[in-house]
């Protein structure tokens, strides 16, 4: 019975619920700041900490980002940022306008 009181009172109207942001912030003018041939530095200088550095692909940083509101669908964007001897090669984002 303890329980069904305590599933039944998630589900209260006017109960708040917070934003849930995580990972990085990716903003568009950050991306149009990237340029082939950029250090490693660099790029971490404008985009932060990368959220994913992959052992087995060192060359490749991931910047994911996900925004989740109450009763709104989550916003999320991703950044790959592609490395050749620590220079920038490429990137591809998936950023949405805001």
């Amino acid at each position: 019975m303890l329980a069904i009181s305590l599933l039944a009172g998630c589900s209260i109207p006017g109960v708040y619920r917070i934003d849930i942001q995580q990972g990085n912030q990716i903003t568009q003018e950050m991306v149009d700041q990237l340029k082939p041939g950029m250090t490693d530095k660099q790029v971490r200088f404008i985009l932060g900490t990368p959220l994913i550095i992959d052992s087995f692909h060192t060359q490749r940083w991931d910047y994911v980002y996900s925004m989740d509101k109450p009763n709104e669908p989550v916003q999320s964007k991703r950044l790959s940022v592609f490395f050749e001897d620590q220079l920038l090669h490429h990137f591809d984002a998936d950023i949405p306008a805001e």
